[in-house]
């Protein structure tokens, strides 16, 4: 649920009644609900409506503060929690916030609490598949209370004290995971901090684990969080590694659930990238079940083709970190990740977590005696062309005139060379059509043709 601050349905009401929904749906009611978010200015106040209708459904909440969303994840499980609630807007400004809801197993909430949430306070599903707030309909009154609507004269649930020890609990579970005796000394690694959740505790991490650590983007001030800054702006960590002579650069989000990295020389290393690294790193030590990955579909057939010489498999899935989770989860495969940095190994944690991914990595380096860029080498990017066409209606592509033809013949000129994707936007009234290829020129000739057909048939 994500939105600008105090509008629909991040307004006080909306939020009051997921959380107090969310609370009475999370089973034993004598185990609490954890808290925590990222930077934003906007925190506190959300926190405070959550606790507020936590506690109106008769739960407990312990707040871990500002802390990356893993870390939330990680302490729900560790504390024996009912669930827990991250308030974070994750890569977005400022101006927004969102709520994200964590069950009891560390993992995001099953789809059907999410729906038995909507129904109980009128959600509607819009056309573009995302919720609208309806008439809230208020909650069962509790024995000898007022039945009221969430929101509707609520207080801010008294002081939301929070537990700075939790995240120092988080901190040495990382290190934790990690090889023992300071696994990473000797490596200088430049790390921006998105001036978000991974702010407060990323120097800590790293120099506790024997790294010499320069960081910038580090001062949050509630408005700076993703500011020209972070994985969404890549050029100021591959200048700050390349200023500092660092070893690697790591950049993280304003939530810190995932980071990209780059090498000595600036060069980004995306998921992909740090997929293929971690999943040779991990099937040489024979401890990738199955020797299979989760990587989604706008993965580059790079990905595919670099891991062929490692025996490793690619099983592919949905856009989406819940959708590579829930694939990882049924398919018994341990790594699986997204382009975007987004990387779960599900034997160290049940979500992304950008700190652990970039200790992860970093430990390989170290280990390998190589650099980044040296182990970076195997892959091979295929060219790539992705272009978005604004359509007036989500017709079947199946129904669209003159399509399928034109995917087939793209489809057959590729060959075992390349792949097609077409799919609509699941939030615009877009269709996005990505071809990879051996040939730049070529596939975006091809793409063309594709856009022509959309354009000709669903343009506004």
């Amino acid at each position: 649920m994500r939105a600008v601050f105090g509008t629909p349905p991040l307004d006080r009401p909306t939020v009051q009644a997921v959380g107090y929904w969310f609370a009475r749906l999370s089973g034993d009611g004598a185990r609490p609900i954890i808290l925590g978010g990222d930077t934003r200015g906007s925190r506190t106040e959300i926190a405070g409506w959550l606790a507020a209708a936590i506690r109106a459904a008769g739960r407990d909440v312990r707040s871990a503060g500002v802390v990356p969303t893993p870390a939330v994840a990680w302490l729900v499980t560790e504390l024996g929690a009912a669930g827990g609630v991250v308030v974070s807007a994750s890569h977005n400004p400022y101006t927004d916030n969102g709520v994200k809801l964590i069950g009891a197993d560390g993992f995001k909430v099953d789809p059907s609490i999410e729906q038995a949430i909507e129904d109980r306070i009128g959600w509607v599903r819009g056309s573009e598949g995302r919720p609208s707030a309806g008439a809230l309909r208020p909650p069962p009154a509790a024995a000898g209370q007022k039945t009221r609507v969430p929101g509707d004269g609520w207080s801010s649930g008294g002081a939301l004290e929070e537990e700075p020890e939790l995240a120092d609990r988080y901190l040495d579970h990382l290190a934790a995971s990690l090889p023992p005796d300071q696994p990473l000394a000797g490596l200088r690694i430049a790390v921006d901090a998105a001036n978000g959740a991974g702010a407060p505790y990323a120097g800590r991490l790293f120099a506790g684990l024997g790294v010499d650590c320069a960081v910038t983007c580090d001062q949050p001030d509630g408005r700076n969080i993703n500011l020209d800054c972070g994985s969404t702006c890549t050029e100021r960590i591959a200048a700050f590694t390349r200023a500092t002579g660092s070893d690697l650069g790591v950049a993280l989000d304003g939530d810190a659930d995932r980071a990209l990295l780059c090498d000595h020389l600036g060069r980004i290393c995306d998921g992909d990238i740090l997929l293929y690294i971690w999943a040779t790193h991990l099937a040489a030590r024979g401890e990738l079940p199955g020797r299979r990955i989760v990587a989604t579909t706008m993965s580059n057939m790079g990905l595919e083709k670099a891991l062929e010489a490692a025996k490793v498999d690619v099983v592919r899935c949905g856009v989406g970190d819940r959708e590579v989770v829930e694939v990882m989860r049924r398919e018994g495969v341990r790594l699986g990740g997204e382009q975007s940095g987004h990387l779960v190994d599900l034997e160290l944690g049940t979500t992304g977590d950008g700190l652990l991914t970039a200790a992860a990595v970093a430990a390989i380096v170290a280990a390998s005696g190589r650099t980044l860029a040296d182990l970076a080498a195997g892959f091979r990017r295929f060219p790539q062309t992705l272009r978005n066409v604004k359509v007036r209606e989500k017709q079947p592509l199946e129904s669209v005139p003159g399509l399928s033809e034109a995917l087939a013949s793209v489809e057959r000129e590729l060959g075992t060379s390349g792949r097609v994707l077409l799919r609509y936007s699941g939030t615009e009234p877009l269709a996005r059509v990505m071809i990879e290829g051996p040939d730049q020129k070529r596939i975006e000739e091809l793409c063309g043709d594709i856009v022509g057909v959309l354009e000709a048939e669903l343009g506004p």
